[in-house]
């Protein structure tokens, strides 16, 4: 097995399908494409050096990812965003955002049904799409995610996730939270289920008590598999 944590395998067993590259952005396409289709925007984490190799997109858990979504009959949307430090949030920011407007305008897909799914680090980009979030955005997911900045990191504080839920309205939230976080992570991730319940938001937690932070690489349990079909499946539903 390859030695870098990244590069182990997806714990779900999935057929992987081919992408179909835009530049940056990766479709995944289901077998029927004669309507549009619901589309899936996955945001790994990082930061992530500029010359790490392969870059996410062809990271073993997103080609994972990306193919039970095509498998299921939705469009999955990988993008390789420009997270490379802690000051380059904005411009990870705009590279997501460039993602869903491309998906967006692609016929295969139905503009009007999108939700995105942030990991780890890239949780921190969440707060731009809680904050005043699109009709056409049915649902966001974050797994194991930052939903917190911790003060050394100096991130711009646009990129606070706790303090935008407020203005989350019924946007369904679909967070999967690790029982063996690390400390600094898990503090977040309780920060916002409790401005969650303050502001009464749509959050639907899956707890995988044993997973450890990268569990759908690192943890084959069947844990781990029925946690990351239950968030596909909850995702899912609301596309």
């Amino acid at each position: 097995m390859p030695d870098s944590p990244y590069l182990q395998p997806f714990v779900l067993p999935v057929e992987e399908r081919a992408a179909e590259r835009h530049d940056a952005v990766d479709l995944y396409l289901p077998d029927e494409t004669s309507a549009p289709c619901p589309a899936l925007v996955f945001v790994h984490g990082g930061p992530v050096p500029a010359d790490m190799r392969p870059t996410p997109r062809d990271w073993p858990v997103y080609r994972g990812y990306c193919s039970a979504v095509a498998a299921r009959g939705a469009i999955a949307v990988m993008v390789d965003h420009g997270l490379r430090d802690m000051a380059s949030f904005p411009a990870a920011a705009a590279d997501v955002a460039a993602a869903v407007d491309l998906a967006r305008a692609d016929p295969r897909v139905d503009a009007g049904r999108i939700a995105l799914w942030f990991f780890s680090g890239g949780g921190l980009l969440l707060a731009d799409w809680l904050r005043g979030p699109p009709k056409w955005l049915r649902c966001v997911a974050a797994s194991y995610p930052a939903l917190a900045a911790a003060p050394k990191w100096n991130v711009d504080p646009r990129f606070r996730p706790v303090e935008a839920l407020a203005a989350a309205g019924v946007l369904p939230i679909v967070l999967t939270r690790v029982g063996l976080e690390r400390p600094q992570l898990a503090a977040g991730v309780e920060a916002f289920i409790d401005a969650a319940q303050e502001c009464g938001a749509r959050l639907e937690i899956i707890d995988v008590p044993r997973g450890q932070h990268g569990f759908d690489t690192l943890d084959h349990t069947d844990e781990s598999r029925l946690a990351v079909t239950r968030a596909l499946d909850a995702v899912l539903a609301r596309l």
